[in-house]
């Protein structure tokens, strides 16, 4: 059961973070995996990290996701190189801080076409590949912030995950005779680079309010994705599910128990 060696996997936002979390998930348990990310540096590292984990074979490929035809040349990469694909992992956003009061319209596009636009057009790539696939799977990383959560600074933010949501809704509706289930997780505190720059301090506020006591980390989303990925989950599709420790759960800090 929950055998990944036989898949084929493309990570978008792959080459650090909760993306790199999730591609070594799947690399360490056999697949066939393909990293898109916008820097070549980054690639390069992160291939170089991931290559050996396990059997299947590690490839990085340039993008911007929020470019229409520089998605499709991504999937055709990873398509040609693996012989298909059947997972694909939506990651790839960007999460700047923007109050809305000052909030710039480029500020607004950019996001927007990151976080939204670029899902879209990778999943709109990787169709023809996920339907061949026969069980194609498309799992969306999208967060606590906005569907769940609200956090100052972030209404862009937060806008662009729940949009992510009402395109999984209706997406895996249509996809759903094609044999191709579409999931998102939504992870919380998780412990990625960007986090760790803050200290220490910063780090111990954070777990405390969060009941599993600990942050998370980017493999922790990575389980849930390759889980999603099999086979066997084949009956879960249009689902959201919280990846956060808890996190959403309490009415207030009193609520922590210690």
């Amino acid at each position: 059961m929950f055998d990944l060696q036989s898949r084929s996997v493309l990570v978008t936002g792959g080459s650090k973070g909760i993306g790199r979390g999730i591609a070594s998930v799947f690399a360490k348990a056999g697949a066939n995996v393909a990293i898109g990310a916008r820097t070549a540096a980054g690639l390069d590292e992160a291939v170089a990290a991931l290559d050996g984990l396990g059997a299947g074979k590690v490839l990085g490929v340039r993008v911007d996701v929020s470019d229409r035809q520089s998605c499709a040349e991504m999937a055709a990469a990873a398509i040609d190189a693996f012989g298909g694909l059947d997972v694909l992992c939506a990651n790839a956003g960007i999460f700047p801080d923007a109050p809305l009061a000052t909030m710039t319209e480029e500020q607004l596009t950019e996001i927007m076409a990151v976080n939204v636009h670029g899902t879209f057009y990778a999943v709109q790539a990787c169709l023809d590949a996920l339907t061949a696939s026969g069980a194609g799977r498309i799992i969306l990383t999208s967060s606590i912030t906005g569907p769940i959560t609200g956090y100052p600074g972030w209404s862009h933010y937060g806008a662009t995950k729940a949009a992510q949501l009402g395109f999984m809704r209706t997406a895996a509706i249509e996809l759903a005779p094609k044999g191709i289930t579409v999931n998102a997780i939504l992870p919380g505190n998780i412990l990625t680079e960007g986090l760790l720059d803050n200290g220490e301090e910063y780090l111990a506020s954070m777990a405390r309010s969060i009941p599993a006591g600990a942050l998370g980390t980017p493999e922790d989303i990575g389980h849930l994705a390759a889980f999603l990925a099999t086979r066997e989950a084949a009956y879960i599709t249009g689902q959201a599910i919280a990846v956060d420790g808890g996190q959403v759960l309490p009415e207030s800090l009193d609520a922590i128990v210690t």
